[in-house]
């Protein structure tokens, strides 16, 4: 039996790490075909993240990558996005078969485990358990209460993890004593029976059949393009977003990344040509037409910037960025009565930070104009 699909039409997901387990070709014609989007990476308009367990596996390789994926997840849950599991995107769309049935709450599990609450929602995300959130089974509590030992043993989530998906079907693990790699001269490993072997084996889907090079190459490119420009190498970066390109010519967020990478470098025409090519790709891209509008004025065209300006706010009326922009460039133009109603819609967005209190300053300072010419 597979698993009841209940996309929502119009449900715009976005992935961080590349899926471990099913192209994502595959994933967003499925997506697109329920009425919903799938992009790489996360916008605005992205109201579900999928963690790819790829993500959890590369995180391995450096020495901040668990903290890194914990400032990710905490980062999307904050801005209020639905957080999904490979595994469990793939029964969303029912493409993967359900789990049998489960009675048990989160609060259930981490009662009767001891297992902390930040470490189960952790490992429940990179699919450590059959099932990726609440209700769980007595499969998953089993699991629970071994994570829970390894890691009063000194083992990390992220190692648990991983090592759990080189062992072969989750479930398999229940039957098996599990112990800490320290004991065995590694800490980041974990071992079956007494510690006779490393866990090892398949990940539960088979990659062969499941993925093509093509998909291969593309992610990694993509990974390796967010990487270097990350790391400052916009260069770099623009060169090897255009490959994606290259690859993928309908993908409007490499496109997006590949314009401010050239914008960060100083290729503002460039930029400008790949700003409009993400646009014409998807026209409620809000980042790439306020980003346009940022270039366009740091060009001195502020009725173009005005335009693109408008436009983001169309699209997105709780988007307060491209209001205080606005206000600004209003402002500049001596249209203060049109600044003053920007910067108050800016202060109903977004009360507390330092531009809310640029835009209060700015309220105050026609107030006066307005109240000194009336007085004169």
């Amino acid at each position: 039996m597979t698993a009841q699909a209940v996309l929502v039409p119009g449900a715009v997901f976005g992935t961080i790490g590349a899926l471990a387990a099913f192209p994502l070709r595959l994933a967003a014609r499925e997506v697109e075909r329920q009425h919903g989007h799938l992009r790489r990476g996360v916008t605005r308009r992205t109201t579900h993240v999928v963690f790819g367990r790829t993500f959890l596996a590369k995180a391995g390789l450096t020495k901040n990558g668990d903290a890194e994926i914990e400032r990710r997840v905490a980062a999307e849950r904050t801005a209020g996005r639905t957080l999904i599991s490979e595994n469990g995107f793939l029964r969303l769309l029912g493409l993967m078969k359900a789990p049998e049935a489960s009675s048990l709450s989160r609060q259930s599990l981490i009662e009767q485990s001891r297992l902390s609450g930040g470490d189960l929602d952790l490992l429940s995300l990179f699919d450590a358990f059959e099932h990726d959130n609440e209700p769980y089974s007595f499969r998953d509590l089993i699991l629970a209460r071994k994570y829970a030992g390894l890691v009063a043993g000194g083992a990390t989530w992220g190692s648990i993890a991983r090592s759990v998906h080189r062992s072969g079907p989750v479930a398999s693990l229940t039957a098996k004593s599990l112990n800490v790699g320290s004991a065995f001269g590694r800490a980041d490993a974990i071992y079956l029976e007494g510690g006779q072997s490393e866990l090892d084996g398949q990940l539960l889907f088979d990659l062969g059949m499941a993925g093509s090079a093509g998909d291969d190459t593309l992610e990694e490119l993509f990974a390796e393009a967010e990487a270097a420009e990350e790391g400052g190498d916009h260069d770099g970066a623009a060169a090897l977003y255009q490959r994606c390109l290259a690859i993928d010519p309908t993908d409007a967020i490499a496109a997006f990344n590949r314009a401010n990478c050239l914008r960060a470098g100083g290729h503002a025409a460039e930029a400008a040509h790949d700003y409009i090519s993400a646009i014409k790709l998807d026209p409620a891209f809000v980042e790439a037409w306020f980003n346009l509008a940022g270039l366009m004025s740091e060009q001195g065209r502020e009725a173009s910037a005005r335009r693109h300006l408008q436009k983001a706010i169309a699209l997105d009326k709780s988007y307060a960025d491209p209001v205080f922009n606005l206000a600004r460039l209003e402002f500049d133009a001596g249209n203060l009565l049109e600044a003053r109603r920007l910067w108050v819609r800016y202060l109903e967005l977004d009360a507390h930070s330092e531009w809310a209190r640029v835009a209060a300053k700015g309220v105050q300072f026609v107030d006066l104009q307005l109240a000194q010419k009336s007085a004169g």
